[in-house]
This record gives structure tokens, C-alpha cells and sequence, in this order.
């Protein structure tokens, strides 16, 4: 999880270079590349890619080489820090300026005839700028990862990195707006007045219970698709997941009793949407343990529509309680959000999506005897639980087919083709989910998603274009 290039100068005798990776390796190191930059009769410099723990294992590390004898540590590069330096995304043209020709089709005079086509008719906005291709990832900065409320500024590069994503997943353009406020009325009214310039907007990072009443805003206010990835990005790959894995089980979505842990974004939505594709007993639990029609401790406006279509035998008490006999269990919360003991008392088969990141709430190697079905959201373990399946498909195929919005019918259609891209016979415990890496994930994603958007009249264009677009993916 961290490395870094440890530059070195080391004396140009044989036998110094085996000491130098003896010393990393004594001191816990993983060694990656050595590449040699410059030799002389006296001297070798040499960079080593090192894999540590964090970085005060890397320190340690250092410390090890810098003891030796005839090796000069020159310098020590995080590099995913190298990774950042000067962000990782760029404005470039698609079209050629090299000639007056090219400019004066590009800008003045000619661009005054594309300005006119699209003041005569606004749909042509779609076609003659980036609004078609290009969706505005936008955040307050107040509950960014696992960090917090860390401001705008902080939370730029987790926005970068989902702007990259979208492009190298599901090839949508995409631009990070870090906004300085915090105000609700404030953010609603600053993206309603830069949405001419995008095709939709993905809400990212945003505190509970605010960005609730954000996007049910937005999504009133604008002619554009308006998605909160922490909360709907997050559903629809725990849906996918859970459909293959009744499958391995023999349950049905009727039958099972789902207990989540977290009553923020992601376990408020996931509760809904299973809720929607057909679960009819779900208990979400928060730090005031199984939420309930009636519950007075630490409710708010959101939580108590939630309990309204959730828990319907009104159980009470810790999650750890109300574990016994469940069959599925869904962790959208912190490590110790429940025990090893509780999850063995859960129901024969049962499935489990331990999904805090980096530590999950309950260890999964620790459950691995007592349970069916495991899932994290981490990718050193199998079934890995990772919302970038779902968000470049479900925005690519919205904006195919110019979706005035993201529906629950679209989500539903998303889900359904995550988890149909793993056929039936190569399904098994450790397999219940597809790799962000598979190229079938976003193509078949965005043709459910087309499909929804035209069946249920969200689309602007006709189904004859949307066809045409998809055999062209």
C-alpha cells in the first residue's frame, strides 16, 4: 500500500549492491525495480523501487541502507506522491490549429454559425460541445474518503482521480469542481448555474445528511442526470454482488433477512434499493443500534423515511444482536461495527459484504470458516465490492442516449448487468462480482442503461440512435 524510489550512490565494488538489498529486506522492504542511472570508476547511482508498510516503515527502511558503509542515500521519492505533482488531469484540443483555415473554423468567424445553431435549437449543444461527453464531478470537500471534512482544496485530488476514472473506464470526459461552501442553498444554486456546460452531474464526497437534499434538488431542478456516487454508485455494485451470490446461496430476494451497519450515503441507498429490487426485511443500524418507525435517539428527517418501508417486525438492540439468523450481512461502516461470535450466529449460507475500507468492520480472514460468501471493498481479497463497475457505465450510457435523468429502473438495469456479465457457470464463492479491469463491464452497463433510459421516456433521443451508438461501442 505505500512505496517509494530510494536514490543511492554506492561505491563501484562488487558485493555493495547485495548488501544494500539485504539491509531493505532485514528491515521488512519489498524490492520492485533497480534501474542503474550512471556508472564511473568510482561510483554507481542507482534508483530501487522499495514496498513498505506506511511510511514510517519506510523511514525505518531508509535508516537501514543509510547505516552502510560506502552508500549514500541521495534522495527518498513517495511515489504516489510523484504520481500527483502537477495533478493528473489536462485540457487538451481535438481539433487541429495550424493553419488560419483551421482557426477560423475553430473560432471566429465560423464558430458564430455553431453559437446560432445552438441559440435556434438548445438541443444541438449536445452534439456541437463537450456538454455530450463531459460531466462535472462536484464536491464540498466535507466528507471526503475516510478523511472528513477536509475542505475543497484537500479534496481535489480524490475528484482528479475520479475524472481519470471515468475516462479510462468508460471513456466519458469528465472535470473536478471543488466548490468553497458548504451551504446547501449555496451549492444548489452554483451548480444549476454551471450545468449548461455539462452533460450531468456526479455529487461526490458530501456529509450526510445534506447531500440527500442536494441531489433530490438538483434532480427537480435540472434537464441533466444528477447521481451521488457514494450513495447510488455504491447500491447498484452491492445489488450486483448480492444477485449473483443468492444465486451460490439458492435464496431469493424475498426471503432473506439483510442487516447493514452505517446509516450515511451508502447503507441509507443500499437499504432503498434493495428495498427496490425486492428484499422485504431490512434492518439498518447505526451507533444507536437497529433503526425503527417510532425511534427517537439520533433520528433525522431521512432516517425515519427509512423506517418507514424497512424493519418491519420493529427489532430492537446492536447490530450484533440483531445479526442472529440473518442472511446477508452489508458493512458500509467502520471496523468493529460487529464481531466474529455475532456473524457465526448468523443463518446457514450466510453472505457477507465486510465493506469499510481500508480496515473492514469485521476481519475477514476471521469469518471465512463460518460463512458462505465474503466480499470487501478492498482489492487484496476476493469479491471486491468497488463502485468504479457501476459509475462510467451508468454516465456513458445516460449520456448515449442524452438522459434527462438517472431512474431507479436505469440503476436496476446497471445492476442486473454488472452481474450478469460473470456467467451463471463460472460463478463460485470467490467470484461473485467482475473485475473493474473486465471491458465487458462498461459496454454492457451503458446498453442496460440506454435501454432503461428509452423505455421509460428519459431519453431524448430515439432508440434508433441509441442502437446505432451501441453497436459502435
Amino acid at each position: 500500500s505505500y512505496s517509494f524510489i530510494l536514490g543511492l550512490e554506492i561505491k563501484n565494488e562488487i558485493g555493495l549492491l547485495g548488501k544494500v538489498t539485504s539491509a531493505i529486506g532485514e528491515a521488512g522492504g519489498g524490492i520492485g525495480a533497480i534501474d542503474l542511472l550512471e556508472v564511473t570508476r568510482h561510483k554507481v547511482v542507482r534508483e530501487i523501487v522499495i514496498i513498505a508498510r506506511n511510511e514510517l516503515h519506510a523511514q525505518q527502511i531508509v535508516n537501514a541502507v543509510e547505516a552502510l558503509s560506502d552508500v549514500n542515500v541521495l534522495y527518498v521519492r513517495d511515489r504516489t506522491f510523484s504520481i500527483h505533482w502537477g495533478g493528473k488531469i489536462i485540457v487538451k484540443s481535438k481539433v487541429p490549429l495550424k493553419t488560419r483555415d483551421e482557426l477560423s473554423m475553430a473560432y471566429t468567424p465560423g464558430v458564430a454559425r455553431i453559437c446560432k445553431a445552438i441559440a435556434s435549437d438548445r438541443r444541438n449543444v449536445f452534439y456541437f460541445t463537450m456538454k455530450g461527453h463531459m460531466i462535472a464531478v462536484v464536491t464540498d470537500g466535507s466528507a471526503v474518503l475516510g478523511l472528513g471534512n477536509i475542505g475543497p482544496e484537500a479534496a481535489l485530488p480524490v475528484m482528479e482521480g475520479k475524472a481519470i476514472l471515468f475516462k479510462e473506464f468508460g471513456d466519458v470526459d469528465a472535470f473536478p469542481v471543488c466548490l468553497a461552501t458548504q451551504d446547501t442553498d449555496e451549492i444548489i444554486s452554483i451548480v444549476k448555474a454551471i450545468a449548461p456546460n455539462f452533460g450531468g452531474i456526479n455529487l461526490e464526497d458530501i456529509a450526510a445528511p445534506r447531500c440527500f437534499e442536494i441531489e433530490a434538488r438538483l434532480r427537480e431542478a435540472l434537464d441533466i442526470p444528477v447521481f451521488h456516487d457514494d450513495q447510488h454508485g455504491t447500491a447498484v455494485v452491492i445489488l450486483a454482488a448480492l444477485i449473483n451470490a443468492l444465486k451460490i446461496v439458492g435464496k431469493k430476494m424475498s426471503d432473506i433477512k439483510v442487516v447493514i451497519t452505517g446509516a450515511g450515503a451508502a447503507g441509507m441507498a443500499t437499504a432503498h434499493f434493495l428495498h427496490i429490487a425486492g428484499v422485504k426485511n431490512i434492518i439498518c443500524c447505526d451507533r444507536a443500534g437497529a433503526i425503527y418507525e417510532g425511534r427517537k435517539e439520533n433520528m433525522h428527517i431521512f432516517k425515519e423515511l427509512l423506517a418507514k418501508y424497512t424493519n418491519p417486525d420493529k427489532e430492537k438492540g446492536t447490530a450484533n444482536k440483531i445479526l442472529q439468523g440473518a442472511d446477508v450481512y452489508i458493512g458500509v461502516s467502520a471496523p468493529g461495527a460487529v464481531s466474529v461470535e455475532e456473524i457465526k450466529t448468523m443463518a446457514k449460507d450466510a453472505v457477507v459484504f465486510t465493506l469499510a475500507n481500508p480496515e473492514p468492520e469485521v476481519p475477514p480472514e476471521e469469518i471465512y470458516p463460518y460463512v458462505r460468501i465474503v466480499a470487501t471493498g478492498r482489492s487484496d481479497y476476493p469479491n471486491q465490492i468497488n463502485n468504479v463497475l457501476a459509475f462510467p457505465g451508468i454516465f456513458k450510457g445516460a449520456l448515449n442516449c442524452h438522459a434527462r435523468q438517472i431512474n431507479q429502473e436505469m440503476k436496476l438495469a446497471a445492476a442486473y448487468a454488472i452481474a450478469n456479465v460473470i456467467p451463471e457457470e463460472e460463478l463460485s464463492e470467490e467470484y461473485i462480482i467482475p473485475s473493474v479491469f473486465n471491458k465487458k463491464v462498461v459496454k454492457e452497463v451503458a446498453r442496460a442503461v440506454s435501454r432503461a433510459a428509452w423505455q421509460t421516456k428519459v431519453a431524448r433521443k430515439i432508440r434508433k440512435t441509441v442502437s446505432v451508438i451501441e453497436e459502435a461501442d
